[in-house]
Parts: C-alpha cells; structure tokens; sequence
C-alpha cells in the first residue's frame, strides 16, 4: 500500500497537533499535553534495552509550547524510532503533583509500547533506582502503509449476534492447540483457529484487554494473565504478537482482525479506561502520573492519595475534558485504524464520577461516547458497576449502551441449582428482564445475558465446586468472590462417579440453552462449550498456565456439548427475532407475544416460594412456529402435561437436555415426534417442543 504523503507547516518547532508521534515528510512531530510541567525532555533511543537515551532534546517551553502541549518536529527519524520523555515540575503530593525528572516516560497516546527484555516494575521508575534496568519505551508508527483490503465493518445487529468472551493468548496458548511455537499466544495464532470459531456458529468474540498492560502487575512470581492493568489506550499489547520487533504488534494485530472479519466475525474489545497500571501513591510512574498526575486521576485527602473506586489503587479521572479527549481519541483509532467493531468497558459505571469520585446524573463521557459521529454504529457494553458499590444496570446513562446483566447470571444460576423463592425472577430474566429494561423502551437485546464470563467459575466449575479454589493466587484463597450460586452435586471437583458427572453434564447444557435461548443478547465464555476447567480457581487473573488456556483436547472428550452450543446458536439464529421485520422495543415484543404460562399441569403455573418448575407455549411473531418448554429443577423425575397441537400438525421433540447426543438436540428434520399428552422430565433438565407446522411446509 503506498504511504500517504503529509507534511508539516511549522517544521522549526513542530505543532500541537495531533498529539502523538506523527510521521510527516521528512521527519516526525512529537506532540504531549502537560500542564504543569517546568520542562520536558524528549530522548530517542537507539535500542530497546537501553537505560540511556542515545540522544536528549531539550523542548523550549517558549518556541515548542502552544498554550498547554510541548510539541518539536525532528527531522531525519521515521517508523521504528524508539522515543520517551523526562518532565520537570513540582514535586508536591498534597496538592496532586508528582513530577521527578529522573524517570523515563511513555507517551500516552504512542501506538507501540517496547518493553525491554529486562524490564522490572519494581526497579524501573520509581523513585531512587533510576539506572538499574531498561524502562519501557514508545515506539513510532506510520499507520498509513497497511493495506486492509477493503476491509469494512461488519455492523451486525444485536438481535443476530452470539458473542465470545476470550483470551487471545489463552485460547491458543496450550501445546496442544496444534498450533507452530512462534504463534502460539499470538494474534496470528488466533486467526488459524478461526475456522472453530466458524463452525461453532460464533458472531462477535469479546477479547480481554488487547491495551499494552504490565504482565508484572501480579502477585510476586506470578505473571498478570487477564490484562486489566493498562499502561496505555493506543498500543496493542506487544507480547501477544509473534514477531520479536515492537511495531510489527500493529500490523499483526490488524492481521487478526481483517480475518475475522472475511469469516463474518465482529470484535469488540474489552476495555479498562477506569483504571492505570500506576496503582496508589507507593506505584511505579509510567506516564501519567509524571505527566500531569492532578488531571489524570481522582485525588483524594488534599490530592495526596488516589481514590480507589477500581480496587486496582487508582482512578482515572474521566470527566476531566483532557482525559475525556485522550478516551475520545483512543476509541476512534480503534475503530478507524484498527477496525474494531464494538467495546465491552470495564467497571463502566466509574465512567460516571465526578472529580470527587462523586457520581454524575449526565456524565460527559458517557454522552460523548454515545452520541460521537465516529462511534456510529460501534458496539457499545457496559459493565454498569465499579469496585465501590455504584450498581447501574438498568440505569447506564446514554441511549445506545447494551449492559452486562449480572441479575440474569445469579437468578438463572440459583435457580437451576434448586433454590428455593428463585422462579418469578428467573422468569423474569428469560424474557429480557422487562423489570430492569422495560421502563426505558429499550430493545429487547439490552440485556448481555451470561452465565459465566472470564470473572468467576466457567461453566464445568461452576457445576463441579461448591467453593472457590485459588490457592495458587498467592494470596490464601481470600480473593475471589465467595458467593458463587454453584453445586458439586455431590462430590468437590473431579469425580469418577458416572451419575454426578451425568448430572453435571445435563447442567452444562442447561445454562447454555437457557443463556441462547433468553431474550437477550448472549454471551459464552471460551471453552465453555467444551467444559473447560480452572479446577475451582474463580479468580485466574495471575494465571498465565494451563490452568488458564484452551485445552483442545476436550473438543473430542467433550464433543457432545460442543455440538449441543453449535446447534442451539443455529436454533438462536433463525428466531423471528433475528429477523430485521422484526425489529421492536422489549415492551412491544411483550406486548405482541403469545406466551401461556404452565407448570406440570396445563395452564396452572406454580409461582409459589417452593416452586421449581416452569412450563410455558410461545408461538412465533410470524405465527409460523409454536414452541412449549418445560424445566424441571426438582431432584425428582416429573411428568408435565403438553398441550394439544394446532389442526392439522404434531409435537416435534427438539431439545432434550437429559438425553444422551445426538437425542440432546435434534436437527429438525430427524427430530422425534410426540404423541403423548404427557412428558417425563428427568431431574435438572430442560424439554422444548416445537409445533411441527413451519417445518413440514
């Protein structure tokens, strides 16, 4: 592809924008935002383990200062150059400043972050140990030279999507995943494995943070797996790409992308703008604190220490107008040079404080993120809550969002375990939690409906283990959430008990057909379909070991489940609802459907406190299709009354999560008709009928 060509008005002393390292004819413009920094140094550097910089321009705070950006242009240099800058100023923590121009920082909005071999977060910028290792490094970029192939966004709509949620170096990680040594963890690694992805039926994959974060931001000798700790918002993390040279993490990053994109696969990013990996006021400096730390972060106790609404040690201070802009600004390289297709932002409800931490009823960054002509049409998810108690589902600000539904997760969850006063609001959640959403005239696919997600149990745990098991966090088993809503049905982890591993199995099945069948948008997280296991551990994050990664032997140990997901998400996808006509608000797709409660008896519906079955008959929108399901979460066999089929058609059995496969899921042509006006339900399990009128047609 042939470079775009640009050059710069005023290359004596650079301009202030756009802020970064831009390539311009002859040279690159550097451009940083520091307010209430005395002077700033840029240093080029000739290697990316040098502690030194090869070479030190000093920027004249008159001649390359416009208002509050320090910009130079330097002639001679191009892509590769390896740059970072020192910043004097005071260094006064009660009132929220924290220069010290002995460290060496990244440049926030750089698109390469090169971390040297030797790298040490303990060592490399804090205070007093300035020269014993490499710190990290910016990198410049030319974006113009990649060649997309008239790429172009897929904007799927929500009604039709089936997302993901996976780890790019996780799902190919393991030895077994067949894969060559130098892609395996890798973006490239990835796309060889699309194929999977395809057959699976998969519309969208959620990565974890893709963001350049500090893998040493963990427990000591434990690495940081997840992700969930930025350094920066412009640079795709360098470790997950194969090739050894910092810059080419771009490319192969949108390598990735322009795959899924052929095989008709979204993605969306999961993204940290609540948070840095500086931590509290004992942290290491990369940039942002040195840089302006009062403008960057909530401050607290007379701006001396950070406020902590992350659990990380610190918050970003998002409505300030600086940082707004820096989000802006990332969200649309990532979408206009990177081609993402939509975001998942963590603890999004932190997006919603104030200076003070205090919680806005209109937060400008929300707003901007909505309505921003460029983020047209992007998907936008929220995890509307944070780590201090602020609970937003429901009630996220902005008109476009679509939330993480944790109330389905717990509710489906407690439910299906057997619990007691659990089925008016289970109920409640397969039909688009109208009592979150509805008041809103929201769309019906609002709610992200999940079972499990990279926080927590997967799905073989979470019907294994009836406590958490994280002692090889490091930390006494003490992390990680308590209150998990699981069972071990009668046996803690693995088991040889053929009637346990049977119950478990038909569980498994359960959340999944009940979190593809909802109203909703669905969400499964990787491996899910295949069992895969954390062995109890529901806080992997500094797990970076197999007890993390794909195990792909389990496709073909577990092959029944794989094909039990793969034909519910082509049973989600030719739904009426996935069908553009159909398009509607949840109150209207309520107000239009045809639902007839039962229980084991016809038209008699148990809601009482004790109660653990459902029964309901749904006919399709285009009144083509008519569907009776049937759950039992009883620890006995019930037999549950059908009701009589339209004239002129008969009961298909179309799922029967207590049967062996294939008898599990039918393909609707060799399904099994039913003439009986009764069906047995085996404990735990889950029945759907279909009036067999549309399918004879």
């Amino acid at each position: 592809m042939q470079k775009t060509e640009r050059t710069l008005n005023d290359p004596a002393h650079g301009t202030s924008f756009p802020p970064g390292a831009t390539v311009f004819t002859g040279g690159v413009n550097f451009s940083l935002f520091c307010k209430h920094g005395t002077s700033v140094e840029l240093l080029l550097f000739d290697h990316i383990d040098a502690i030194e910089p090869a070479r030190t321009i000093t920027l004249h705070p008159k001649e390359n200062r416009t208002d509050n950006y320090w910009h130079i242009f330097v002639a001679g240099i191009t892509s590769g150059q390896l740059y970072a800058y020192r910043i004097n100023g005071p260094f006064d923590p009660a009132k929220g400043h924290r220069y010290d121009p002995s460290l060496t920082l990244i440049d926030p909005y750089s698109n390469v972050v090169a971390v040297p071999q030797r790298y040490d977060r303990n060592a490399a910028n804090i205070p007093g140990k300035k020269g014993t290792t490499p710190p990290m490094k910016s990198a410049v970029s030319d974006l113009s030279l990649y060649d997309w192939e008239n790429d172009s966004p897929i904007r799927r709509p929500f009604a039709e999507t089936v997302i993901y949620e996976m780890h790019v170096a996780g799902f190919t990680r393991n030895p077994n995943s067949m894969i060559d040594d130098a892609k395996r963890g890798t973006y490239a690694g990835l796309i060889e494995k699309i194929p999977y992805l395809v057959e699976m039926g998969i519309t969208a994959v959620e990565l974890l943070p893709v963001f350049q974060f500090d893998e040493q931001d963990s427990p000591e000798g434990l690495i940081n797996y997840w992700g969930y700790c930025p350094v920066s918002f412009f640079a795709p993390h360098q470790k997950y790409s194969s090739s050894q040279d910092p810059v080419a993490a771009l490319d192969e990053f949108r390598d990735m992308v322009k795959a899924l994109h052929k095989a008709g696969i979204e993605v969306i990013l999961d993204v940290v703008f609540n948070h840095t990996t500086e931590a509290g006021h004992n942290g290491p400096t990369f940039a942002y604190k040195g840089i302006d730390n009062k403008i960057y972060y909530i401050l607290q106790n007379n701006k001396e220490y950070y406020a902590d609404f992350s659990g990380t040690g610190n918050t970003l201070n998002a409505n300030h107008s600086i940082v707004r802009r820096m989000i802006m600004d990332s969200l649309h390289f990532w979408v206009t040079e990177m081609h993402v297709d939509g975001f998942r932002f963590d603890l999004a409800s932190i997006l919603s404080r104030d200076e003070d931490g205090t919680p806005i009823k209109k937060p400008p960054v929300l707003w901007d993120i909505d309505s921003d002509p460029v983020l047209a049409g992007v998907k936008l998810i929220a995890e509307a809550w944070d780590a201090a108690g602020l609970y937003q589902v429901g009630s996220f600000a902005g008109d476009r969002w679509k939330e993480w539904n944790g109330r389905f997760r717990d509710d489906v969850r407690r439910f299906m375990r057997g619990d007691d006063d659990t089925l008016s609001r289970f109920v409640t959640r397969l039909i688009g939690s109208p009592d979150i959403y509805s008041y809103r005239d929201r769309e019906p696919e609002q709610s992200i409906n999940f079972v499990t997600c990279h926080d927590g149990f997967t799905l073989n745990d979470l019907v294994s283990y009836n406590n958490k098991h994280n002692e090889a966090n490091r930390e006494d088993n003490r992390d990680g959430n308590n209150d998990n809503c699981s069972s071990n049905y009668g046996t803690e982890g693995p088991t040889d008990d053929a009637a346990i591993e049977e119950l478990r199995n038909r569980q498994a099945k359960n959340f999944l057909a009940l979190t593809l069948l909802s109203i909703g948008t669905p969400m499964i997280l990787m491996g899910d379909e295949v069992r895969r296991t954390q062995y109890g551990n529901n806080n992997a994050y500094c797990q970076n070991t197999d007890l993390s990664w794909f195990d792909w032997s389990l496709t073909d140990r577990h092959a029944d489940v794989r094909r039990f997901t793969q034909k519910l998400i082509g049973i989600r996808l030719r739904r009426d609802l996935s069908k553009a006509e159909y398009s509607m608000t949840l109150n209207q797709l309520l107000g239009k459907s045809s639902i007839t409660w039962h229980g084991v008896k016809l038209g008699q519906p148990d809601w009482s406190y004790s109660s653990h079955t459902i029964a309901f008959t749904v006919e399709s929108l285009g009144g083509t299709m008519t569907m009776h399901y049937m759950l039992n979460t009883y620890h006995e066999a019930l037999t549950f009354e059908i009701p009589g089929p339209a004239a002129g058609s008969q009961w298909k059995r179309w799922i029967d999560t207590a049967l062996q496969s294939p008898d599990d899921v039918s393909d609707l042509e060799n399904a099994v008709y039913i003439s009986a006006n009764k069906y047995e339900l085996k404990p735990y399990s889950i029945v759907l009928l279909l009036n067999t009128k549309e399918i004879d047609r």
